[in-house]
């Protein structure tokens, strides 16, 4: 299993009405998480795209256990349980600065050809890295 911690401090304009964060910003968290994991790991999406891979959102599961605030500062904490292969699984947990679990998500992305539009095998460097991991 891989696993990766990063920081978010939730700012004024991804609240609504009621000081909580909207919903629809999580997406963008777990974004972050995702491309700070793979810098991390020495990879890029950037360069992903260049070698004519991108990776598009499949499926997106979200569970909202306590409201984040502003100016909280947020951990989340990203996981890949399953080697990754033609798909690729993120999991989410976020805690807030008192380090209580308040949301809990995952994503399931796929590795698709830039040319084709067609899904295709992770690209060997990536699995490369996840070799040593799983």
């Amino acid at each position: 299993m891989y696993s990766f911690e990063t920081h978010i401090r939730v700012r004024y304009a991804e609240t609504d009405q009621m000081g909580y964060v909207y919903y629809g910003n999580y997406a963008a968290y777990f974004e972050v998480a995702r491309v700070e994991s793979f810098r991390h790991l020495g990879l890029s999406y950037k360069q992903l795209e260049e070698s004519g891979v991108m990776m598009p959102v499949l499926e997106y599961k979200s569970k909202y256990i306590r409201p984040a605030k502003y100016d909280d500062l947020l951990t989340i904490k990203l996981m890949i349980k399953v080697r990754p292969s033609t798909r690729i699984v993120f999991e989410y947990e976020v805690y807030n600065e008192a380090k209580v679990l308040i949301h809990v998500a995952e994503t399931t992305l796929v590795f698709v050809s830039t040319t084709t539009g067609r899904p295709v095998q992770a690209p060997d460097n990536f699995l490369q890295i996840f070799e040593g991991i799983f």
